[in-house]
């Protein structure tokens, strides 16, 4: 029997890489990034100013107080077409670009402003060349490596797209992963069941842990346990990139999931892991008309079912999205 790495790494083996797709950016939280991303563009795209103050020329305030003639006035959008020279300044706002003939800024905090007669006294002492100024490129340069892949996209990565102009993005797809709950003595949760039945928990569960591992929980009901029923929502389920059902995998006379399997196709890898709870878990594939679906049975047990989910399952969705690492040992709950 295998022990649960060598099912997870047999499990591993099996996935077969759809190909990456376009989606708008907007889109994308979420998503494994499937190619590099490099920048296009310096960040900032022009030396700007980090403070509100005054652009001025750092060899004109060589002592601690020093009066310049203020020209001018620049706020973020805007560029001025003056020059400062010697003995000159221009009031400039955080991101504004700074005026050509500037090499520093002195904060608005450190000055006096005559308005009147249009002048401004600086009261910071010696001014270094490069003073609360962002030089151009300084954060990021044209060429460089912005996000490797794979990289699952977060709303901060979303804004560094933005700023780099990716109104779309090269992802791998969230994995859909159709869910199948079977067994006579299911019901529906919203319904009272009688002597003998049970509402079908796992559904919801199953399908919260897909959608926690990011993948995309599609699902299919209850299947009763006769081979018509059961064909029917098999075959309904290999359309998608998994099929996972709970229930009728051990031994049982109405156990007629792997049996099944086999009839649609299905190949199996493993059946039984040295695992508690859990170890009547199932794992196949099926390869048809190019399209390849990861097949897993799980107990029926809702305890069961939760372990083999976070072991196995989740590694083939992993995989899939090549998330990393794909097989995360130990479990944790």
């Amino acid at each position: 029997m295998l022990s649960v790495p060598e099912a997870q790494s047999l499990i591993a083996e099996q996935v077969v890489l759809p190909e990456p797709v376009e989606v708008d950016l907007r889109k994308s939280l979420g998503l494994i990034l499937a190619r590099d991303v490099c920048s296009d563009i310096d960040s900032p795209p022009f030396d700007k100013s980090a403070m509100d103050g005054y652009a001025v020329r750092s060899d004109d305030i060589t002592s601690d107080a020093v009066t310049l003639m203020l020209i001018g006035e620049l706020t973020a959008g805007q560029v001025s077409g003056k020059t400062i020279q010697r003995g000159q300044a221009v009031r400039i706002m955080t991101g504004a670009p700074i005026p050509a003939g500037a090499d520093a800024v002195v904060k608005v905090e450190d000055t006096t402003c005559d308005e009147a007669r249009q002048l401004v006294s600086v009261r910071s002492g010696p001014v270094r060349s490069g003073q609360h100024v962002l030089r151009q490129g300084s954060s990021l340069r044209n060429g460089d490596l912005v996000l490797p892949a794979p990289r699952r996209l977060r709303p901060q990565e979303l804004g560094v797209l933005a700023e780099l102009g990716r109104h779309t993005i090269t992802v791998r797809h969230r994995p859909r992963v159709a869910v199948l709950a079977t067994g006579d003595e299911l019901v529906p949760m919203n319904q009272t069941p009688e002597f003998g039945q049970i509402r079908n928990s796992n559904e919801t569960m199953l399908c919260a842990q897909v959608t926690h591992a990011h993948g995309e929980a599609v699902p299919l009901g209850i299947a009763r346990d006769n081979r018509s029923q059961l064909a029917n929502r098999i075959r309904a389920g290999l359309e998608h990139d998994m099929l996972l059902l709970s229930g009728g995998v051990s031994a049982g006379k109405r156990d007629l999931v792997p049996s099944e399997f086999q009839r649609a196709g299905v190949e199996q890898i493993f059946h039984k892991v040295r695992v508690r709870p859990g170890k009547p878990v199932w794992f196949g594939r099926r390869v048809s008309n190019g399209r390849h679906t990861l097949v897993f049975g799980l107990p029926g047990n809702p305890v069961s079912s939760w372990v083999c989910f976070e072991l196995f399952v989740a590694t083939a969705i992993r995989a899939l999205s090549r998330a990393e690492p794909a097989i995360r040992r130990p479990l944790q709950g």
